[in-house]
């Protein structure tokens, strides 16, 4: 895939590297995935999976009036499930904009009986409570006709001879200027569908650099991110991985992603889609979401977490009582969490490791003795110690590393010890 941003040129600024400091430390954020195309109940793709007629689907606005949406309830929820920050779908593949833009009336101000601004109130809710805000932008369109047709949508009776790359990279670019001037600081612009023409024969040419370019002008501090699965390319803040931990590929969607040299994030369903689907209860269970979140922070990456919100505006009750199980936890144990670093030794079967500063904690998910090998470390440990607790764990440096002696077998979702390091030298 031809990219035309191969050259390293971009320079990040100081309130850049800051941000991406800051993303790195927030360890834990909330995926949300909510559009018209939720009142049918079949996933963000029904568009596409069934073959919709792209002006049939367009008669959907008319009737999307999400009598319950609250932005604050919204926000306040997932604050208090330990989040940092948000990432919203503002424009989805089906095109439609869920917020005030200029550009078309296809949008949930104009184009809805709704007529309220959701990316604006949700903006407010998020300074209010001191949540990033971060925006998620499909770079593919099933409902413009000059989009340049890729390998989705194709069935979506869209006449094929109106395709006008050049008009649609600035439609494209008058969005982003709106979102990124209306609505106050933004963490970051999180795109998605530069995939939709991965299989061309001529690679396909998105002009990224003028775009990166646009956003970092705006918005010096914004990071983009690009869900392209692939390494990241010059202008990009940050790398994200699809349904998978970095460096894995079980989902395939990393078939040539590398790891690159940015802060790292996993995107992750808490069921099985990331729209509303309203016969997908398949709910991961607060302990495997736990693990998640601990094994991604071992591997040095947030988990940005998926919630489909209903059709009427409000959150799953599974998802809510999910959020509220990892914000117990996380006033628990998010010391070893936010702020942290992936730790000495890499994610393993039996959990994984954090470090901040002189402490590196060990989380134990699974295991079947009350004996654990480190391998060699390469600082000294001092003292060790159940968390949260003055309980001593012993341990003793062998051939192979350092061995701790727990005073049980572990039965929590998370046992975790804490390792007193000696301090680097300067």
């Amino acid at each position: 895939m031809s990219l035309a941003c191969t050259a390293q040129s971009y320079q990040p600024t100081k309130e850049n590297l800051e941000a991406r400091r800051q993303f790195q430390d927030a360890k834990f954020g909330i995926f949300i995935h909510w559009g018209v195309y939720s009142m049918l109940g079949n996933g963000e793709w029904v568009m596409h999976n069934r073959k919709i007629n792209y002006q049939e689907y367009a008669k959907l606005p008319a009737s999307f009036y999400p009598v319950n949406f609250n932005a604050e309830e919204w926000i306040k929820a997932f604050k208090d499930a330990g989040a940092r920050y948000i990432t919203f779908t503002t424009r989805h593949h089906d095109g439609f904009s869920m917020f005030k833009t200029a550009t078309s009336n296809y949008n949930i101000v104009d184009g809805t009986p709704f007529h309220r601004d959701v990316v604006g109130e949700l903006a407010k809710a998020c300074q209010k409570e001191g949540l990033s805000l971060h925006l998620y932008y499909s770079h593919l369109d099933w409902h413009r006709l000059d989009y340049p047709l890729g390998r989705t949508g194709l069935q979506l009776g869209r006449p094929t001879d109106q395709q006008n790359w050049k008009s649609y990279f600035n439609f494209m670019n008058q969005q982003l200027t709106e979102l990124l001037t209306n609505y106050g600081k933004v963490g970051a612009i999180w795109f998605d569908g530069m995939w939709d023409h991965d299989k061309d024969k001529t690679p396909f040419d998105w002009q990224l650099t003028e775009q990166y370019r646009i956003i970092h002008k705006l918005q010096p501090a914004c990071l983009v991110i690009n869900n392209h699965h692939l390494k990241p390319f010059d202008g990009e803040d940050a790398q994200t991985f699809e349904k998978d931990f970095p460096g894995h590929n079980t989902t395939g969607f990393a078939d040539n992603q590398e790891i690159g040299e940015l802060p790292l994030e996993e995107c992750q369903t808490m069921n099985d889609d990331w729209g509303y689907n309203i016969t997908d209860l398949n709910y991961k269970s607060l302990k495997e979401l736990i693990h998640l979140l601990v094994t991604d922070a071992g591997y040095d990456a947030n988990l940005l977490l998926n919630v489909g919100p209903q059709p009427d505006g409000q959150i799953p009750a599974t998802a809510l009582e999910r959020l509220k199980g990892m914000g117990e936890w996380l006033r628990q144990y998010g010391e070893t969490i936010y702020g942290t670093r992936g730790g000495y030794v890499a994610p393993q079967k039996w959990g994984a490791t954090t470090l901040k500063g002189n402490k590196l904690y060990v989380h134990i998910l699974k295991l079947d003795t009350n004996e654990l090998q480190l391998p060699v470390l390469p600082r000294k440990v001092l003292n060790a110690k159940v968390y949260g607790e003055a309980t001593k764990v012993g341990f003793k440096k062998n051939k192979n590393g350092v061995l701790l002696q727990l005073p049980k077998t572990p039965t929590e979702t998370d046992y975790i010890v804490e390792l007193t390091l000696q301090n680097k030298k300067k």
